[in-house]
This record gives structure tokens, C-alpha cells and sequence, in this order.
């Protein structure tokens, strides 16, 4: 009888715990399962038919990504990894290389004029979803865009 007690008392003890985490603990944990996480100029690397982005554009390329709203994410079957990484009638992609904790992780960004499709590739893992940044789709139409595929 009295382990049924010690028990309900821890149990009540850790989800007070856990319902009045601080504010900087709750994001960092929804960061770690975030599928559009926010990119740094630090440490990313941007470029384009193999052209490396530098200075203003890298910048505002970067703060159009992490202002873009996530709409959906992508069921890839097992064995369909290479469909979504080299789709066919796919313009040029924007390639962001950049690391998250330990582990390097590439993105290639495909605009249209209707939406952008992200695919992150990181370890053998390949994950694809698509957003919506008014911003990154006018490049697609531009003469620096980073695809024509929707235009």
C-alpha cells in the first residue's frame, strides 16, 4: 500500500515537473522534433548550380527560408528517396548545406510559383516538405532564381 503512494507521489511530482517547464526548455525540446527548423548565417552554405551565395542575397535568401510557414510534410516510401532528390522537370535547386548538433544536413530547395518543396537530407535519412514564402517563390520567376520548373 505504501509503494502505491510513493508512486502517486512521484508521479504527481513529475508532471508538475513537466507542466511548468521554462520557457527556453520547451522550445529547445520542440526545436529537436521541429521538421522546418530555423537556419543560422554562421554556419550554412548556400549555392547554386555550384556558385557559393555570399554577403546580402545569402542573408535574405536565409531570412526568407526561416520566415516561410510550413504547410506539409511528405510521406516517402522506402526505396522513392531519389524521386524527391532529383525530381524529373525540376528546375535548378537551391542547395543550403548546413550542420544540426553533429550531423550534416543538406537541403534542396525547388521553388514554384505556388509553393516551395524542401528536401532534407541528413545520416541516410531523407525527409521532404513543402512551404509557403511569397518571397522565395518571385525567385523561382526571376533571372537568379533557383528554379524554372513551375513557371
Amino acid at each position: 500500500m505504501s509503494w502505491a503512494i510513493v508512486l502517486l507521489i512521484l508521479m504527481s511530482l513529475v508532471k508538475i515537473l513537466l507542466t511548468s517547464l521554462p520557457t527556453g526548455v520547451v522550445e529547445w525540446l520542440l526545436s529537436k522534433f521541429a521538421v522546418h527548423s530555423k537556419l543560422s548565417d554562421a554556419n550554412a552554405t548556400l549555392s547554386i548550380n555550384g556558385q557559393r551565395l555570399e554577403g546580402e542575397e545569402k542573408r535574405q535568401i536565409l531570412d526568407f527560408f526561416n520566415e516561410a510557414i510550413f504547410m506539409e510534410k511528405y510521406y516517402i516510401y522506402p526505396g522513392d528517396e531519389q524521386r524527391y532528390l532529383h525530381p524529373e522537370n525540376n528546375g535548378t535547386p537551391l542547395v543550403i548545406d548546413t550542420k544540426k548538433g553533429k550531423n550534416d544536413v543538406t537541403l534542396f530547395v525547388y521553388s514554384y510559383n505556388d509553393h516551395v518543396d524542401v528536401v532534407k537530407q541528413y545520416k541516410k535519412k531523407v525527409i521532404a516538405y513543402c512551404l509557403h514564402s511569397d518571397n522565395l517563390q518571385k525567385r523561382s520567376m526571376s533571372a537568379t532564381g533557383f528554379s524554372l520548373k513551375g513557371s
